[in-house]
């Protein structure tokens, strides 16, 4: 069993269902490493600069920001790095 939960705030589903299906299992793939390894090579974990927020790697191309709290991982934002960086 798993020590990390996830948690998905509600900001997420809209921009869940804007991903492309390729990306959407990349993010479910990821989403098992951040719960049952957060230290995965291919997540890449690291916080933003100058927030309480974290981010992992989706791919490339995309990034997904949470925040941990204790046991818990709060999902906040998907989307393409670019969009990230405005975060």
């Amino acid at each position: 069993m798993s020590k990390y939960l996830i948690a998905i705030e509600p900001e997420f589903f809209p921009q869940y269902d804007g991903l492309p299906k390729e990306i959407k299992k990349k993010l479910k793939k990821q989403l098992t490493y951040l719960k049952d390894n957060p230290k995965h090579n291919s997540l890449q974990v690291h916080k933003l600069e100058g927030t309480d927020f974290r981010e992992f790697y989706v791919d490339k191309g995309y990034r997904y920001v949470f925040k941990q709290e204790g046991n818990i991982y709060k999902l906040y934002f998907v989307g393409a790095h670019k969009l990230i960086d405005n975060f």
